[in-house]
Parts: structure tokens; C-alpha cells; sequence
């Protein structure tokens, strides 16, 4: 049996004094934590009002026109569109569709890898099964990045009521996926600042890497 002397007794008071001195910092900090989270979470439920004000879910004209702009930008359409230039157009063409394939399929692969890293659910729904089963994830838009991409680089040269048009395009194909439920606000802004964020790298790219690709189709 182990006698519990005098000493041993202030040995574990001391002890426990020192305890109760560190519990109230740890227990601090975990008050800010939970501010943090709050303050996360009503941004969250900021980001649902207002999706859910431009939600369009009655059939009609508008939605559908928001069905087709949305489509306008699946990555699909764009590859086979790319595709047929890279094998009918001209030397030029075909050395700038190239850069233009190999950048849009990095974009891809950078926001895929964003999307199943932060793995934000999209918003409950109906329509749309086909994205819903082949990406689940919502956080960012990939429609909203690609379109703000290919406005930025086909504008680059264009005129300006050209510009406009892409502006405006790339504009709806963003609000379509929010309007249609297959995305957030938040993640379609974030998408368009990615997208054009990565136009403008690739416009600085081009130059160094048109000669190379130029020699490819001589």
C-alpha cells in the first residue's frame, strides 16, 4: 500500500495548480475556434440565400434558354470543337489549338483537384444527373473557370462588341449553374477568378511556346 505523506500531497496539489493554470488558455482557444467556425458557417448560409434567390426552377422559356447556355460550355463540346481544328485548320490554327487543349484540360485537372480536396456537396437537385454523377462536388465551378478562360484568351485579339458577347456568355454560362442548381454562388465566383487568372497566365505563355508548336504543324 502506498502511504500518502505530506510532501506527496503538496507534490499533487502543486501539480494540479499548474493544471488549472494551463486548462483556461487551452479553453480559450477553443471559444475562438468556435467563433471561426460560426463565422464560416454563416457564410455558408449567405452563400445558399442568395443562390437560392437565382434559382430559375419553373419550366419555361428562361429556363430553358439557361439550360442551353450552361451546355454551351461542357468540356465535351469544347474538346471535339478543338478537335476538328486541330485537324482541318491551318498551320496556325492548329499550333494555337493545341496550346489551347493542353491549357484547358490543366484547367481541368486543377479545378478537379481543388473540387476533391475541399469536397463541397453541389445543392440538393433534380436536374442535371449527369454532372451530379460524374463530379458531386461543387466547390469551384469548372463551367464558370472554363468559359472565363476561353473569354479571356479568344478576347484577346477580338473586336470590341466581340469582347462583349464573350463577357455576357461567360457571365451566363456562371449564373446558369446557379440558377439550375448545380452550383453556389461562392463557386462560381471563385471559377470565373480562376478562370481568368489562368487566361491571363496562358496569353503570357503563348509566345514563349508558339515557336515549338509552330515547327510541330510546319
Amino acid at each position: 500500500m502506498i502511504k500518502c505523506t505530506p510532501e506527496s500531497e503538496t507534490v499533487v496539489r502543486t501539480h494540479m495548480s499548474e493544471d488549472q493554470r494551463i486548462n483556461p488558455t487551452e479553453t480559450q482557444a477553443s471559444p475562438q475556434r468556435g467563433e471561426r467556425q460560426t463565422a464560416f458557417q454563416n457564410l455558408l448560409k449567405l452563400d445558399a440565400r442568395l443562390s437560392a434567390r437565382l434559382l430559375v426552377e419553373e419550366p419555361g422559356l428562361l429556363r430553358g434558354l439557361l439550360i442551353l447556355v450552361g451546355h454551351s460550355c461542357d468540356s465535351w463540346y469544347w474538346l471535339l470543337f478543338l478537335c476538328l481544328r486541330l485537324f482541318f485548320g491551318s498551320a496556325e490554327i492548329r499550333a494555337r489549338t493545341l496550346f489551347w487543349v493542353f491549357g484547358l484540360i490543366g484547367l481541368a485537372v486543377f479545378v478537379l483537384a481543388l473540387k476533391f480536396i475541399i469536397r463541397r456537396p453541389r445543392p440538393e437537385g433534380e436536374w442535371g444527373q449527369i454532372y451530379r454523377v460524374s463530379d458531386p462536388h461543387s466547390f469551384p465551378s469548372g463551367h464558370a473557370a472554363r468559359a472565363a478562360a476561353i473569354a479571356v484568351m479568344a478576347g484577346v485579339s477580338a473586336p470590341p462588341t466581340l469582347i462583349f458577347a464573350l463577357a455576357v456568355w461567360a457571365a451566363g454560362v456562371g449564373l446558369s449553374r446557379v440558377a439550375l442548381k448545380l452550383h453556389y454562388l461562392s463557386d462560381v465566383v471563385i471559377g470565373w477568378l480562376i478562370g481568368i487568372l489562368c487566361g491571363w497566365a496562358a496569353l503570357r505563355l503563348f509566345p514563349f511556346v508558339e515557336p515549338w508548336l509552330a515547327r510541330l504543324f510546319a
